[in-house]
């Protein structure tokens, strides 16, 4: 399954992606590390990126997680990451988005595709709801995407995520399917 784009493409990781996710997080460590829980020093290891490949096709499989990809049009080259994590369903139908992507990357416009290309899976496939991000706010990149892509601050999370051994504040987005009336 691909998610295909202008610029980009979506589709699952697999387990043959396991070299160049290594890789892509070695490169990113320190950009990342800003915006990013503690990581230890396994978690830059392929044995340590296969078990997370293979644990996010195993919670798809059980409609918890959607981890994808994220490709170059034309080079195939992998530049990123995006994920639709913690879906819940019932009377919610939600779920949370995070992404990443190469910082050498950045201001291209590439993770603004990526985003609406995985809204429009979560709407029209996985049949959403809602979802919610949060990002650091002084994450004006990233809060340029969310809102480029649709999605509209809804407050601040005081304290939210411990961040380099600090509880960080994050400003809380969300999206809500159009299509789904009530």
């Amino acid at each position: 399954m691909k998610l295909l784009g202008q610029k980009v493409y979506l589709r699952f990781l697999q387990d043959e992606d396991v070299g160049p996710l290594t890789e892509l997080h070695r490169r990113n460590r320190e950009f990342w590390q800003r915006y990013t829980p503690h990581r230890s020093k396994e978690f830059y290891t392929q044995e340590y990126q296969l078990n997370r490949i293979q644990t996010s096709l195993e919670k798809m499989e059980k409609d918890e997680q959607y981890t994808f990809g994220l490709f170059l049009v034309g080079t195939d080259q992998m530049i990123g990451i995006i994920e639709l994590t913690e879906v819940v369903r019932g009377p919610l139908q939600s779920c949370w988005l995070g992404y990443y992507v190469d910082h050498s990357h950045n201001g291209r416009g590439y993770t603004t595709e990526a985003v609406r290309l995985v809204v429009d899976y979560a709407f029209e496939v996985l049949k959403l709801h809602r979802i919610e991000a949060g990002v650091m706010p002084q994450n004006i990149g990233s809060i340029r995407v969310l809102e480029k892509a649709g999605f509209h601050k809804e407050g601040l999370s005081k304290q939210n995520v411990k961040i380099n051994g600090k509880w960080e504040d994050h400003l809380h987005f969300a999206i809500v399917n159009p299509d789904d009336a009530e």
